[in-house]
């Protein structure tokens, strides 16, 4: 399986419509060279773009969904949208990521769980996910989580027990923790023995630089492919028996303790 992260400079001049037209054709470029294609975190409006949630809030079936649909049906790939501001039937934000099917079908929804902020902007702004979500991609099923995730290694236990060989981590990560980004991304790679696909973003997200530094992790801990600081597209080819093989030669999992299921075969 071939992937392609699209790391994706937010330019605040640029309008969240010019965005998703732009972001569109970078998807559709990628028929024919990725099996799987991962954009960041709100990149429509910006992950610290606070101010704008509300005015930029959509529903599932919202501008970006159409948009997404659209391109992952051209390029024929499997598409984690990222995430977009969704606002639910009941009024309520939600930082929701979208994954799209090579044929354009809505395949999975993950509403964040851990949300940034502590007392402030997103952790107030916005409801809390309430489940773990995988995506049944064929060979390699993929465990979903959005930034601040990465920072709790419960949830991705999880997503190991739901069957995730792979984690796609979308995000909008600044650029003053960027150690903490590569170093959490391994991290979570090792400790599972699974693949980690985290795509961030570059540019300046409401005066907040971005860390950029995308990066595939294989499941022995080794980063196969990092990005810069700016726009850029990462395409890396991934072997989904590497994660079987490295599980059945340091099987590490099956010694977990504490009354957790051990991981699916």
């Amino acid at each position: 399986m071939r992937a392609s992260l699209i790391q994706i400079a937010v330019d605040p001049a640029e309008s969240p419509n010019s965005r998703r037209a732009r972001v569109a054709s970078l998807v559709a470029e990628q028929r024919g060279v990725a099996d799987l294609v991962v954009l960041p975190e709100l990149w429509p409006v910006g992950a610290f773009a606070y101010e704008s949630f509300e005015a930029e809030a959509e529903p599932l079936d919202g501008p970006t969904h159409r948009a997404m649909a659209k391109a992952a049906a051209e390029a024929s790939v499997w598409l984690h949208a990222g995430s977009v501001v969704e606002r639910a039937p009941d009024g309520a934000l939600y930082n929701t990521a979208l994954v799209f099917s090579p044929s354009g079908e809505l395949a999975a929804t993950y509403r964040k769980m851990h949300r940034f902020g502590f007392d402030a902007g997103e952790a107030v702004m916005m409801a809390a996910g309430d489940a773990l979500v995988t995506v049944p991609v064929p060979d390699l099923p993929l465990g979903v989580a959005t930034c601040y995730d990465l920072r709790f290694p419960e949830m991705f236990r999880g997503l190991v027990d739901a069957g995730a060989l792979a984690f796609v981590v979308s995000a909008g990560w600044p650029a003053r923790r960027r150690e903490h980004w590569t170093l959490l991304a391994r991290a979570r790679a090792v400790e599972n023995q699974a693949y980690v696909l985290a795509c961030g973003t570059g540019g300046t997200h409401a005066g907040v630089p971005q860390a950029g530094h995308s990066l595939v992790v294989d499941p022995w801990g080794e980063v196969l492919a990092e990005a810069g600081d700016g726009e850029e597209t990462l395409t890396v080819d991934l072997d989904p028996a590497l994660v079987a093989t490295t599980r059945d030669r340091f099987p590490a999992l099956k010694d977990r303790l504490l009354g957790l299921a051990p991981p699916r075969r």
